[in-house]
């Protein structure tokens, strides 16, 4: 099987930190899970940015999951990466290359109007780097229909899965192909919304992720 290696919670080595962060920096969607009820757990999927020593999430304010994290519920936030398939010579030995974490915590809600502000440009830009620049401002009506959330970085498990087939030696021996095909993410070539105007050329924070 893949080399597999786990780190648990809290008072990480720096390395840890830096590949936890490296995780959130690259996927961007994140499944945070509460509890409604002794019998109703939840699980709800939404963008999430990392913002320094916490995450960002937002929604709107009609969410009652939302809702529910704001008001503090315990939680905790899984996020996965796939990077490769590991080809063995064998399904049994097959698996995969990932990078996955859990944060547990609290979240708590930003409302201050520059931090909430700023908050949802940084999730802007860290989607689209530069593009929060080449919009409008969000309306005080806007602002006020969103929750901005933050969850402290304190407290996690790490894992990471980035090893080779681990073939017993008959197989080794035989005549089966084995590797790792590595899984890539790209962005294809956009496609104009159906009511943008004549003239309006692609902006430069989308040209950008096009060639990066």
């Amino acid at each position: 099987m893949s080399r597999t290696s786990i780190t648990r919670l809290s008072r990480k080595a720096s390395s840890d930190r830096a590949t936890l962060d490296r995780l959130l920096d690259t996927v961007h969607i994140g499944h945070f899970a509460i509890t409604v009820d002794a019998a109703h757990p939840v699980v709800l999927p939404t963008a999430i940015v990392r913002d320094g020593d916490r995450v960002l999430a937002h929604g709107s304010t009609g969410s009652r999951w939302l809702r529910r994290l704001a008001a503090g519920a315990p939680t905790c936030l899984a996020v996965t990466a796939f990077d490769a398939l590991v080809v063995a010579r064998s399904a049994f030995e097959s698996s995969m290359r990932y990078r996955s974490a859990v944060l547990f915590g609290q979240c708590h809600v930003i409302t201050e109007h520059d931090a909430k502000r700023h908050a949802l440009d940084t999730i802007t830009d860290a989607l689209i780097p530069g593009r929060s620049a080449e919009v409008r401002p969000s309306t005080k009506k806007e602002l006020a229909a969103v929750l901005v959330l933050a969850l402290p970085i304190a407290e996690w498990s790490l894992k990471v899965s980035a090893g080779w087939p681990d073939d017993p030696l008959d197989d080794v021996a035989g005549p089966a192909w084995a590797g790792v095909l590595p899984a890539v993410q790209r962005y294809d070539q956009p496609l104009a919304a159906p009511d943008l105007r004549d003239g309006i050329p692609l902006p430069a924070s989308v040209q950008r992720l096009l060639i990066s």
